[in-house]
C-alpha cells in the first residue's frame, strides 16, 4: 500500500481519495496535505437547503464529547472504522444531504470521497465531555468559524445547555452567542441545539447532567437559544420531539430540525413521533445519528431510508 500511494505522491494536489481506511492512514501520516487539497476539489451544494426546501442529515459528532454508547452497547462507537463503514453507507442512500460532525470524522469520510455534493454542518463545542464534572462547560474545542470558512462547510453546529445553578452557563451562551453572530457573518448557518439542563445531583459536578423534556423546558430553551447572536438571519434550531409539539413549535419562526438523540423505543415508535413532527411548518427535517447508524436489526440502509421517506 506504501508503494501504491508513493505512486501516487506528486498527484496529491490533485486531491487522491483512499480507497481503504489503511490509505486514510497513509495519506494522513505522509501527505496531510491531501486534505486541503480535498476540501477545494470536492463538488459543492449550489445551497444549503435543497429546492423541496427538507433536509435529511446524518449526526456523528457523539464520539468528540466521549458519547460512545448506542441503544445500550456502551461501546458501539469505539471503533471507528466501524463507524465510518456505518456512515458511507447512510451517506450514500438516496435523499440523504450530509453530515453534521467534528473534524476527525468528516475528513476521514472526506478522503474516502463520500462528501461530493453533500451539506456538512461542522460540530464547535465538543468540552462538556459525558459523564465529567465539567460536563456543563461545553467549551468550543472542534470546528470553529474560521475552519468552517476555509474548509468550504455550509453550518456550525453548537450545543447551549443552560442551567441556572451553575454560573458558568453565562460563559457558555457568550461563546455561542458569538459564533452565531460570527457564521452569519460569514454567510454560514447557524445551529443552535438548547437545552434547559440540571445536575441530578446536589453541587455543581454533583449529578448527572438531565435535560428538561417537557414541552415548558424546551420552549424556554428554544427562547433562550433563538434569541443569542447579534443576528438570527442564518440561524436555525436542532431541537427533541417532546409531548405537545404543536404548542412547542408555536415557540419559534427558525427553520428546525429534530434531532434522533439515543432512542430506547422501538423504531415504529421513533418514526412515529418524526412524522409528527415533520408536519409542523417550521420543521424542516431530520439530524440523526444514533437511531439510524445503530439500529436494532442493524440494518443501517433500511432506517435510512425509513428516515428519508418521513422527510420527503
Amino acid at each position: 500500500m506504501a508503494d501504491l500511494l508513493a505512486s501516487r505522491a506528486p498527484s496529491v494536489a490533485s486531491a487522491p481519495r483512499a480507497r481503504t481506511y489503511a490509505e486514510v492512514t497513509e495519506l494522513r501520516a505522509r501527505h496531510p496535505e491531501a486534505v486541503a487539497a480535498a476540501l477545494a476539489d470536492r463538488v459543492r451544494r449550489a445551497s444549503f437547503v435543497p429546492d423541496d426546501g427538507r433536509l435529511m442529515v446524518v449526526a456523528a459528532d457523539h464520539p468528540a464529547r466521549g458519547a460512545l454508547s448506542a441503544r445500550g452497547r456502551v461501546d458501539a462507537m469505539a471503533s471507528r472504522t466501524e463507524l465510518l463503514d456505518r456512515l458511507r453507507t447512510a451517506l450514500a442512500r438516496p435523499g440523504v444531504d450530509g453530515l453534521l460532525a467534528t473534524a476527525d470524522i468528516a475528513e476521514d469520510l472526506l478522503l474516502l470521497g463520500a462528501l461530493e455534493d453533500k451539506v456538512v454542518i461542522a460540530s464547535m463545542n465538543r468540552g462538556g465531555l459525558a459523564g465529567s464534572v465539567f460536563e456543563m462547560d461545553d467549551r468550543m474545542t472542534a470546528y470553529d468559524v474560521p475552519g468552517i470558512v476555509e474548509s468550504g462547510f455550509d453550518a456550525g453546529k453548537m450545543l447551549l445547555r443552560i442551567d441556572r445553578d451553575d454560573p458558568g452557563t453565562v460563559s457558555t451562551m457568550e461563546t455561542c452567542a458569538r459564533a452565531v453572530t460570527d457564521l452569519n457573518r460569514a454567510g454560514k448557518v447557524a445551529m443552535v441545539e438548547p437545552f434547559l439542563s440540571s445536575r441530578s445531583g446536589s453541587g455543581v459536578g454533583g449529578g448527572k447532567v438531565v435535560n428538561d423534556l417537557t414541552p415548558e423546558g424546551v420552549i424556554t430553551s428554544i427562547h433562550v437559544g433563538q434569541g443569542i447572536g447579534a443576528s438570527s438571519a442564518r440561524t436555525w434550531l436542532k431541537l427533541p420531539v417532546v409531548d405537545d409539539m404543536e404548542r412547542v413549535m408555536e415557540a419559534t419562526t427558525l427553520p428546525t430540525l429534530i434531532l434522533g438523540g439515543d432512542p430506547v423505543a422501538a423504531p415504529d415508535a421513533t418514526y412515529e413521533t418524526w412524522r409528527t413532527a415533520l408536519a409542523l411548518p417550521a420543521v424542516r427535517g431530520l439530524v440523526v445519528g444514533r437511531a439510524l447508524l445503530f439500529p436494532p436489526d442493524d440494518d443501517v440502509a433500511t432506517a435510512v431510508d425509513t428516515a428519508v421517506s418521513l422527510v420527503r
